[in-house]
């Protein structure tokens, strides 16, 4: 499976923001699909997750914020941010986890990972 993420760009705080995760293949509906970011001089940390069925999960400090959601039609995940803030600025990374439960948080249980895109929240 390859993963090409998109969407990223500069915003402001309170602004709202899509990234968009496109796969390869015809498996797609088979993983987890996570989303994991990466500020600067910080460790690459869990945002949220969609697992084959559809449920969510997200990380404490963008729940309420933040979607994820699937196409499975268009082989697509997408990461809806909203009430951005400058803690949110990161590089975004899509994976995906093939998994037999629930989608993992820990990224090395991600089998593939997109080239990342850059989200820059500033004033």
């Amino acid at each position: 499976v390859q993963l090409q993420a998109s969407g990223g760009g500069l915003v402001q705080p309170g602004d709202s923001l899509r990234l968009s995760c496109a796969a390869s293949g015809r498996t797609f509906n088979i993983y987890h699909m996570g989303w994991f970011r990466q500020a600067p001089g910080k460790e690459r940390e869990f945002v949220g997750a969609v697992s084959r069925s559809g449920s969510t999960y997200y990380r404490d400090s963008v729940k309420g914020r933040f979607t994820i959601s699937r196409d499975n039609a268009k082989n697509t995940v997408y990461l809806q941010m909203n009430s951005l803030k400058p803690e949110d600025t990161a590089i975004y990374y899509c994976a995906a986890d093939r998994g037999a439960t629930v989608p993992d948080t820990r990224e090395w249980a991600y089998d593939y990972w997109g080239q990342g895109t850059l989200v820059t929240v500033s004033s």
